[in-house]
């Protein structure tokens, strides 16, 4: 059986893409997650991260060291001012990158429920530019109609999401029953044992080793290095 990681998460290596949009800055292409809060631990560079909730629009400076995250929901788009790496951490078992994640494509592609799991598809730089530059085109214009005081955009925006995720949503309870939910109730279970003086689970102790799947996937905002146990844990004593 491999052992998942702890807590259930997910985690990833993450260079963001320095390719100039039209608003003049680098990055990567805006999205959300519906059900998952992500988290960024900065190993290098400098950027920040751009976000729409009903706040408003922010944006939060990335440096080394520093850590920053956000809950389902915040629309988010990370810039990249130089070299800017990070530590991806993802709520169960890395579901952001699989499956729990919408662009900000234009109202009219987010409608179109058939032909949008194609312009989401990135499989080589053409279309990874190509899919962050939609997914900016959707943003600026949300961004405006927040700005502009629109109450309705955001929501009008998740409930495009919502509708386009709808006949996954199972398989996302699947992916968290046996990641963070089972973590959680493994957790109760070894601490009934330690109350009952009983030392079983310390004898299965052992350490694992995940590298990182290659070569690099053309992520939602960068090159990735993907780390997945269920494709690579190698345990050792």
């Amino acid at each position: 059986m491999v052992t998942p990681f702890p807590g259930g998460v997910g985690i990833s290596g993450l260079r963001v893409y320095d390719w100039p949009a039209v608003d003049g800055v680098c990055g990567g292409s805006p999205h959300v997650h519906l059900a998952c809060s992500e988290c960024y631990y900065v190993i290098g560079g400098q950027g920040s991260v751009q976000t729409l909730t009903r706040r408003g629009f922010a944006e939060t400076p990335l440096r080394e060291g520093e850590v920053v995250w956000f809950t389902p929901g915040t629309i988010h788009r990370l810039v990249n001012d130089g070299d800017l790496r990070i530590i991806v951490v993802m709520q169960n078992s890395g579901l952001p990158e699989a499956g729990d994640a919408v662009f900000t494509f234009p109202a009219e592609v987010l409608a179109d429920a058939e032909n949008y799991p194609a312009h989401a598809q990135a499989g080589d730089e053409e279309s990874a530019r190509r899919r962050r530059d939609l997914a900016l085109e959707g943003f600026l214009e949300l961004r405006r109609r927040v700005e502009a005081g629109e109450a309705a955009a955001l929501d009008d925006f998740y409930r495009s999401a919502v509708r386009l995720k709808q006949d996954v949503l199972g398989d996302w309870e699947k992916r968290w029953r046996s990641g963070a939910l089972a973590s959680a109730e493994r957790t109760g279970e070894q601490l009934d044992r330690l109350r009952d003086g009983d030392i079983g689970h310390l004898a299965e102790a052992d350490v694992h080793v995940v590298r990182a799947e290659g070569p690099r996937r053309f992520g939602m905002c960068g090159r990735l290095d993907v780390h997945d146990p269920a494709g690579g844990s190698s345990p050792h004593g």
